[in-house]
């Protein structure tokens, strides 16, 4: 599991959400007021699959500026 935070372009949050949630293992997204624009929650079975759901589908779209990824440890 990871949470992925999202600085997109000006104005395109709620476009952003409505692709977002569209993307396998997507779990959960919601707009957030701060630094970043939209938090989103995502998982998988293996964490090879969450890496790429981030690198692969997240990351290039195109209204979004940039990422931080924080990999949940499980304890």
């Amino acid at each position: 599991m990871a949470f992925v935070l999202i600085n997109a372009d000006l104005g395109a949050e709620e476009e952003l959400v409505r692709e977002l949630r569209s993307i396998e293992h997507v779990k959960e997204v919601y707009v957030v007021y701060g630094v970043y624009d939209i938090v989103a929650k995502i998982e998988a079975d293996t964490m090879e699959k969450v890496k790429e759901t981030i690198t692969w589908k997240i990351r290039r779209l195109e209204k979004v500026r940039s990422t931080l990824t924080m990999i949940v440890v499980e304890s």
